[in-house]
């Protein structure tokens, strides 16, 4: 790909849609500090940032099912009402039927208000198996992560992306492939096929992706969610 043509991509003047990884603290004791983390979820939102809880940020893969139904409890609790939030269904460690794991996942996200957003299981690996788990939910998004993070991850084909992007229910997908070229290519693919779909960069080495067209899902947000609040607007 030509640089003239990458630089053609830059869209100055769009709003940015960001969200912020919460990281899941702890007290020196080992309790969990719901006071420090209710607390950033409320700055994160002060400053116009979407809150995204149960994600590998907060190590959703070390916490109990218990532990994730009350991050849930503790996130709609410091927000209030109304106030939207990610949360993620992550399964890979659980043995049953994968529709009906993420199922009952994602049900009790949606009933604490919450958008699911789908971690990646070495168990699914179609598209047409995503479209019968998201039947009938609201809004979903998903993870395409490459394996460098998680064994879990993987890196769609071009195929299997395009058919993501045809189920109504999938509104975005977080892309950490570490691979520019490949978001870029995504972004074109996007705006040909679906152009409301949204790309939530998770590039951390190359966040200036959001001047090509990706939003962001970033648990670096979370730690000074002001800082990128001032770029939400190119």
């Amino acid at each position: 790909m030509e640089i003239n043509r990458i630089l053609q991509r830059v869209q100055p003047g769009r709003t940015v849609h960001g969200i912020a990884a919460a990281l899941l603290p702890f007290e020196s004791d080992g309790r969990i500090a719901v006071d420090a983390f209710q607390q950033r979820l409320q700055a994160t939102h002060r400053a116009g940032l979407t809150n995204a809880v149960n994600m590998d940020t907060g190590y959703v893969n070390y916490l109990s099912a218990e532990e994730r139904q009350r991050v849930l409890e503790w996130t709609r609790e410091a927000l209030g009402q109304g106030t939207p939030f990610v949360a993620g269904a992550y399964i890979e460690d659980v043995e049953d039927d994968v529709t009906r794991l993420y199922q009952r996942e994602m049900d009790r996200i949606a009933e604490f208000g919450g958008t699911p957003i789908i971690f990646q299981t070495a168990r699914l690996r179609k598209a047409t198996a995503y479209r019968e788990i998201c039947r009938d939910f609201p809004a979903v998004l998903a993870f395409e992560l490459s394996p460098v993070f998680a064994p879990n991850g993987e890196i769609f084909d071009e195929e299997t992306f395009r058919g993501l992007m045809d189920i109504p229910e999938f509104m975005g997908m977080k892309h950490s492939s570490l691979d520019r070229l490949l978001e870029l290519e995504r972004l074109e693919l996007r705006n040909a096929h679906r152009p409301e779909f949204r790309i939530y960069t998770g590039n951390d080495l190359g966040i200036d992706m959001i001047e090509y067209g990706s939003d962001y899902l970033l648990g670096l947000a979370a730690f000074a969610p002001e800082k990128f609040a001032e770029r939400d607007r190119l």
